[in-house]
């Protein structure tokens, strides 16, 4: 197990040999915060119906599905094991509670309908803000309402993967998922190069805010701390930037055709 103290290293020891509840316990404690870290990235989006304490209490589940299958002999982080339980355990929840509500679902897809209508008749991108107007609701309305359907199609795409649990699992075929074709180290490469020259097209805040929360991985809150803003600003920045993203990589797709 990596980089445990004398004391930690104690406590997963009397764990890991007898079960020791107070072990458990304090292990459980101690990553705590790892399960708010997920529930603040996760939460990023969602509706205002979905309870932080639902999500809290998915992930502290997906935390001891963790400790009791975790290793210590093996050279890994719990944090790096941990984290993909947790995640998985918050996701698998929200999918069976169908966190988004059948009238949310609707008015996402009156959204992009009114968006696709916009677009073709303006024949070009509209702003949030001709969105609000169009609609008769706020801008954050708007950005909400976008971000939970991008949220909601990430769940659908995660939900065609396969889960592989090393611990439980029998048999498997390995797929080769390390060596890509020449092909798609082009297009990957492609990709990755309109996704840059999109991003520089963004403003300083957003490419700001877009960088300290996927690359460095901080949280809304913890991004607004850092640049003294609130995190609903933090959350309207973040929103306005996928939405610009969006429009600009459609853009390179229909130029590129």
């Amino acid at each position: 197990m990596q980089s445990s103290s004398p004391e930690e290293l104690r406590l997963w020891q009397d764990w890991s040999a007898h079960k020791d509840p107070r072990a458990g316990d304090l292990l459980m404690k101690k990553y705590k915060s790892l399960v708010s870290y997920h529930v603040q990235r996760i939460s990023t989006g969602l509706p205002k119906n979905v309870s932080r304490d639902e999500l809290m209490s998915l992930g502290m589940m997906g935390l001891f599905d963790a400790l009791n299958k975790f290793d210590i002999t093996r050279e890994l982080k719990f944090d790096t094991y941990a984290s993909f339980r947790v995640r998985g355990a918050i996701i698998d929840g929200l999918r069976k509670e169908d966190w988004l509500p059948r009238s949310a679902r609707e008015k996402t897809k009156k959204l992009e309908a009114k968006i696709e209508a916009m677009e073709q008749r303006l024949q070009r991108h509209v702003t949030p803000e001709e969105v609000a107007e169009e609609l008769n609701v706020s801008i954050d309305e708007v950005y909400q309402t976008m971000q939970e359907y991008l949220v909601s199609n990430v769940l659908s795409i995660d939900e065609q993967l396969q889960d592989f649990d090393e611990v439980d699992s029998k048999s498997f075929v390995i797929r080769d998922e390390v060596t890509k074709t020449p092909e798609q180290v082009a297009i990957q490469a492609e990709l990755l190069g309109d996704l840059a020259e999109s991003i520089k097209k963004l403003n300083e805040k957003e490419q700001l805010v877009l960088s300290m929360f996927y690359t460095e991985e901080l949280t809304l809150t913890e991004i607004g701390e850092t640049l003294s803003l609130s995190t609903s600003r933090i959350s309207q920045i973040h929103s306005k930037a996928l939405f610009k993203l969006k429009n600009l990589l459609v853009d390179e797709m229909q130029n590129s055709n």
